[in-house]
């Protein structure tokens, strides 16, 4: 294993009183002009076909929030709680959907199959993620909604699975919730650690604290999980619809779409987390949650791991503009 450990903190006052902390490394650097303006850090590890940790960079064991990127999990809950789920309905409950018109039409789909209205919703109203649609949106003179905010796909299936084990649907965000009880235990069974905190995610949701090398765990077990399991059908479900995961214009999709057997969720403040097939898996996130930093750390870290696709490419691409033109990159450094 290879491990790149963070550098030490500059000062004891850079913490608060009796703590310690090391600053993690620098992952990516924005080049503008050729002149570096500005650095972006974070933590990622890598693990190996057997599970093992291979590369780690920064702090991989402590805990973190990973946002969306737990989403695999929550969905396989709905589908332990007794939900049938397949195919887009199932890759839409794993989703942070971009809001484009097949993402919206499918959540009221399914909220009408289950005898649900998009009033029954406790994600809060919000405009398209991908900024496209969002323009379009707002140029039709629509304003925020439930159905069109990013986790809408993975609340009617939380809901829909409340209302067929007649679980209360007033009350299903609360952490001490059947299905959110269930889903805390699948969390902790495919990370195989303790979730550290509970918190409130940005659609309402409880959010369940794992390490990074948790979160690369977690989806490595999806992969590996055995056919027709919850685990593997969500896997396969995702990556059989990876535009009902994410959406056209989205790393995610790119990803599932052009390297086969691939598992990819990204996550809010700059997570993200990818297995492959044969076991391999990797999970990061950078500290200050800038998305901009995301894709040139996430190729860079693919390509390590030996995938060589074209859509590497295309994920790292992160230009700098400046009157109208290129004129630089943020860009990985390890």
């Amino acid at each position: 294993m290879s491990v790149f450990p963070a550098s030490p903190a500059s000062s004891a006052s850079a913490a608060p009183s009796g703590v310690s902390f090391a600053v993690s490394p620098v992952l990516a650097e924005v080049v503008r002009s050729g002149f570096v303006e500005g650095r972006h850090r974070g933590s990622l590890v890598v693990l190996g076909a057997d599970g093992a940790v291979e590369h780690a960079w920064g702090e991989v064991t402590a805990p973190v929030f990973p946002r969306s990127s737990n989403k695999p999990m929550q969905a396989a809950g709905v589908l332990r709680a007794g939900l049938d789920l397949a195919g887009e309905r199932l890759a839409l409950a794993a989703a942070s959907h971009s809001g484009e018109p097949f993402h919206r039409d499918l959540v009221r789909k399914m909220l009408d199959e289950h005898g649900l209205s998009p009033e029954r919703l406790q994600c809060p109203p919000d405009l398209p993620l991908d900024q496209e649609e969002r323009e379009a949106w707002l140029a039709a003179g629509a304003g925020r909604d439930r159905v069109a905010m990013n986790c809408s796909g993975k609340h009617t299936a939380m809901l829909a699975a409340c209302a067929l084990r007649a679980w209360p649907l007033e009350s299903y965000l609360d952490p001490a919730h059947p299905l959110q009880q269930l889903i805390h235990r699948v969390v902790e069974e495919a990370a195989e650690e303790d979730v550290a905190a509970v918190g409130t995610d940005g659609c309402g949701a409880p959010l369940m604290a794992i390490s990074l090398t948790g979160l690369a765990r977690a989806h490595r077990s999806f992969v590996l999980a055995a056919p027709g399991t919850a685990e593997r059908r969500v896997a396969d479900a995702m990556r059989a619809h990876p535009e009902y995961v994410a959406g056209t214009r989205r790393h995610d999709t790119w990803l599932m779409r052009e390297v086969p057997g691939a598992l990819s969720k990204v996550g809010a403040e700059a997570v993200q987390a990818v297995a492959l097939p044969d076991g391999r898996a990797l999970a990061l996130k950078i500290d200050d949650g800038a998305a901009r930093a995301l894709g040139p750390v996430l190729a860079r870290a693919l390509t390590h791991m030996g995938v060589d696709a074209p859509v590497i490419q295309r994920i790292a691409h992160a230009p700098l503009h400046g009157g109208g033109r290129v004129v630089g990159e943020i860009r990985a450094t390890f």
